[in-house]
């Protein structure tokens, strides 16, 4: 299960991986679980770039921007289907986050998250998350490069 091997990615530190008795698979649901603003929540897309999945980590509230997309990567956006995310990255829609990911897997911060202190990705189920500070969102996400890909 995704959740349990997030929670061995974290054992080590201090990072808690909180888990709601409701649905946090959405945004607003994210937001309400964890007692939190929507923005936020740090949801996390899945694209493939060149038939490579990539991660997108953004603040909740944010939008793609297609243009601004296609000026970073060079190609347009395009989703991986919702029935091969977990095939391609190694958790279900819902609970996709940047941790415990597939090998190979880039990961991309969305300047939209400087907004925030703290964010709230997901934790590999659709109920779960953790709470980490941007730096800390650095550290654990082994991101490849900030990004601004979206629009409010």
């Amino acid at each position: 299960m995704s959740v349990e091997r997030v929670k061995d990615f974290f054992k080590d530190t201090d990072v808690e991986v909180m888990e709601a008795p409701e649905s946090s698979a959405t945004v607003e649901l994210a937001a309400e679980a964890f007692h939190t603003e929507p923005d936020q929540i740090a949801k996390t897309l899945s694209f493939l770039l060149d038939g490579q999945p990539i991660l997108v980590v953004m603040a909740g509230m944010a939008r793609v921007d297609n243009h601004k997309y296609k000026e970073c990567f060079g190609k347009k956006a395009s989703m991986i289907p919702h029935d091969a995310v977990e095939q391609y990255i190694g958790h279900q829609p819902g609970g996709v986050c940047p941790f415990a990911i597939k090998e190979g897997v880039r990961v991309y911060l969305d300047e939209s998250l400087k907004r925030h202190e703290y964010v709230y990705p997901a934790a590999g189920s659709s109920n779960s998350a953790v709470k980490l500070s941007i730096a800390q969102m650095e550290q654990y996400s082994g991101y490849t490069a900030w990004v601004d890909v979206t629009k409010y």
